[in-house]
């Protein structure tokens, strides 16, 4: 067991600190890791050898606490953490691409690494204190792994490098890009930017690897002082056993030696598959024919026949510059686009690139139908999203439904980080934005197929994003002392499944806006990231060169599917008006032309619609209960009730001379000769033209006058007997001569 013990260094100007001994005694290994106010509880533990197993069983687990933001949250009935949010899957992604290329692949023990969140400050990042503790439980442990990795973001403010930037600081970078290195090189990067150029993005890598050597450095002290010896994962065969995989391998390089693999690897992914297969049922009859070979003898023999198909694959591309469907070494696949499928959808792109065939869709809707994130790291809306599909038909297999996979979550967030630089701000484009990727079919880069297709698809829905993007994929063979490589564009399946690297850059014709990169050696250098960056420009500017062929630019409409959003700016004091006591009135607008309403805390107002009319209808009323109504101003109105009064008769009319706004007009102000009843005339939906006489703002109440607008009798003169907030009614208007006139009764 190993003692307490706390080891420290400085890193980008905060303290990193390292507890081991103390927490979590029964795992294989563990350390409490502390940056900032940000603090991880790492463990890992290694089960025994498994036996009849063809891959290596590592689990790595993220777990973000509520509490350790000091946060309760859930439904008012559930207050436990649920299932990890996307955030939550994506750091577990993270850590867990940048530590698996440096384990043994033949290693049949299982291993979990779990990072638990403790304490978050909400500026320093729990990917980097996982990754780290993670870095420094592995090497300290038994378990063998040919680590340590130092991984950490890199920002630039002001033209700046800046080293491991707090989110406030990350806000205002022109990227952000998590790098990981080890001794031997780059290990993993994932990276958003706004249309940054290579350079720059290269210059981040090497300021990464320069700087992720201080930490490696502190993570092998702390092995040298308290590391355990390492146990072998690789299970140990014995004399017969080896007799007989020797036997079996034999078996199938004979076998194998009859193969033309130029016939094997074709164009064609559907075709290739079907020549494999056919060759893997004649091995299999050919081991079958021998009664010397068992049952389970057979199924390792075609593992190693599949595995000496990829070893061929890697030997044509590196030593005989061959790629497996024919390619040059650059070249892109066969490319068609596609926009406007479907009639009811917003917006459809469909984008092929050789056999990955993926659909994108566009859905627009209201502000209010943003997102909701209420994570232990992220509080807020989301605006734009983007989720991508893998159902098993693309790859010709069967699957069942279930819920997203953390591969489709990594691969939709990755389509998503390309395009959120070049989607338009809410001020020019209020509508809340989901685009969906279908992977119909998939021989490789279907993520990177997704942004195409979602970038055709947004135009085509008339989204008026800045500049189409476009992803491409890059794949590395290198010999086993790394001394020759080769960068394939565009990498295929057969090319992703042997080859040592899928490095997928997207970007728009000014600059990246995402990288992604996986490696299954223990490091690339600096100078194959600057060759693949160029490479990778020279295939995107390519690429959108087809697809601005199908659609040059956004629809300059609409679909007619699509909801009709018109924007209103008012005085945030107005809000209240607007929604009314208890939502009152905003729910009246919403039943009356039934429209959505979002207002935000600035006074912006979106009313969202089926069409246009019933959309400017709900502004028109909105702007009329807001207007300020004075004294003097004429208008034109609806009779919406006659008032009467306690002895049967009629006291005045009400009049909406504005939409949600109306007044009275006293029995007095109808007529200047005198009448019995109202209704006598005027009646209920009457349009009558209105003076404004009076506003009492402290009642709410407006007098309006018909009779101000007709012409004066000879001889009648205006004498005002009681005043409108004395009376509740208008100035009231009588003849000088002959008898006057006086008031029977006080309304």
């Amino acid at each position: 067991m190993i003692s307490h013990k706390i080891f420290k260094i400085e890193f980008a100007g905060r303290e990193l600190s390292v507890e081991v001994g103390k927490y979590a005694e029964q795992a294989t290994a563990s350390c409490l890791i502390t940056y900032g106010g940000t603090s991880a509880l790492v463990t890992v533990v290694q089960g025994d050898i498994r036996e009849g197993i063809d891959f290596f069983p590592l689990v790595v687990d993220y777990d973000e606490k509520m509490y350790a933001a000091g946060k309760i949250k859930g439904s008012k009935w559930v207050k436990r953490e649920g299932r990890p949010t996307d955030e939550a899957v994506l750091i577990g992604r993270l850590i867990d691409r940048s530590i698996r290329p440096l384990f043994n692949d033949k290693a049949r023990r299982d291993v979990q690494v779990v990072s638990t969140i403790l304490e978050y400050d909400g500026e320093n990042d729990p990917a980097f204190v996982s990754l780290m503790g993670v870095s420094i439980a592995l090497s300290i442990s038994p378990i063998e792994w040919d680590g340590p990795v130092a991984g950490f973001f890199v920002g630039q403010i002001n033209g700046e490098m800046v080293l491991n930037p707090t989110q406030t600081a990350r806000d205002k970078s022109d990227f952000e890009i998590f790098v990981t290195t080890t001794p031997y090189g780059v290990d993993m990067i994932e990276a958003r930017c706004k249309e940054v150029n290579n350079e720059t993005i290269y210059n981040s890598i090497e300021f990464a690897v320069k700087h992720g050597k201080k930490l490696m450095n502190f993570i092998e002290d702390i092995t040298k002082q308290i590391g355990q010896e390492k146990i072998s994962s690789i299970p140990v065969l014995s004399e017969e056993e080896q007799e007989a995989i020797e036997f079996i391998n034999k078996k199938v390089d004979e076998f194998f030696a009859g193969v033309d693999v130029y016939k094997v690897f074709v164009t064609d992914k559907v075709e290739t598959e079907a020549n494999i297969k056919k060759l893997v049922e004649d091995l299999n009859q050919v081991l079958k024919d021998d009664n010397e070979v068992s049952k389970e003898l057979r199924s390792k023999g075609i593992a190693l026949f599949n595995e000496k198909l990829d070893e061929k694959a890697r030997e044509m591309i590196l030593k005989e510059n061959r790629r497996p469907d024919g390619r040059k070494m650059d070249e892109v696949r066969e490319i068609s686009c596609e926009v406007g499928i479907f009639e009811r959808t917003h917006g459809t792109g469909l984008f092929k690139r050789g056999n990955t065939q993926v659909l994108s869709v566009v859905t627009l809707g209201a502000p209010g139908e943003e997102q909701m994130i209420d994570g232990m790291e992220v509080e807020g809306t989301k605006r734009y999203m983007h989720h991508y599909n893998f159902p098993g038909f693309s790859v010709g297999q069967i699957s069942t439904n279930k819920s997203t996979s953390r591969r489709e979550i990594g691969h939709g967030a990755l389509a998503e980080n390309a395009l959120i630089p070049v989607i338009p701000s809410k001020e020019e484009f209020p509508y809340t934005i989901r685009v969906v990727s279908e992977v119909l079919s998939s021989n490789g880069s279907s993520s990177q197929a997704s942004t195409c297709g979602s970038t055709l698809a947004l135009m085509d829905a008339g989204v008026p994003i800045k500049r189409p993007v476009a992803g491409i994929a890059m794949g590395l063979i290198t010999s086993e002392d790394k001394k020759d490589y080769v960068i394939l564009t565009d990498i295929q399946g057969v090319e992703d499944h042997s080859g040592d690297m899928d490095f997928k850059v997207a970007g728009t014709e000014v600059g990246i806006t995402a990288i992604q990169l996986d490696i299954k050696s223990n490091g690339i250098s600096l100078e194959i990231c600057r060759e693949t960056l160029d490479r990778a420009k020279k295939a995107r500017l390519e690429i959108l060169e087809k697809m601005q062929k199908v659609i040059a630019e956004p629809r300059k409409e609409l679909s007619p599917f699509a909801p009709k959003i018109i924007t209103l700016t008012i005085d945030p004091e107005q809000i209240r008006e607007v929604i009314g006591q208890g939502g009152k009135t905003i729910n009246k607008i919403i039943e009356m032309f039934g429209v959505e309403i979002d207002i935000d805390q600035t006074g912006l107002v979106f009313v969202t619609s089926p069409n246009q009319e019933n959309g400017d209808k709900a502004i028109e009323y909105i702007k009329g209960l807001l207007k300020k109504v004075e004294p003097g101003e004429i208008y034109e109105g609806i009779v919406t009730r006659i008032i009467p009064d306690q002895n049967g008769g009629e006291i005045g009319a009400i009049v909406e001379f504005l939409p949600g706004k109306d007044g009275m007009v006293h029995i007095s102000e109808i007529k200047y000769d005198r009448i019995n009843k109202i209704s006598d005339i005027l009646n209920i939906g009457d349009s009558v033209k209105v003076k404004v006489m009076e506003v009492d703002e402290e009642r709410g109440r407006i007098s309006l006058s018909i009779k101000a607008l007709l012409p004066k009798p000879e001889g009648w003169e205006e004498r005002p007997q009681r005043s409108f907030k004395s009376q509740g009614g208008n100035p009231r208007f009588q003849k000088t001569s002959g008898p006057r006139r006086k008031f029977h009764k006080k309304y």
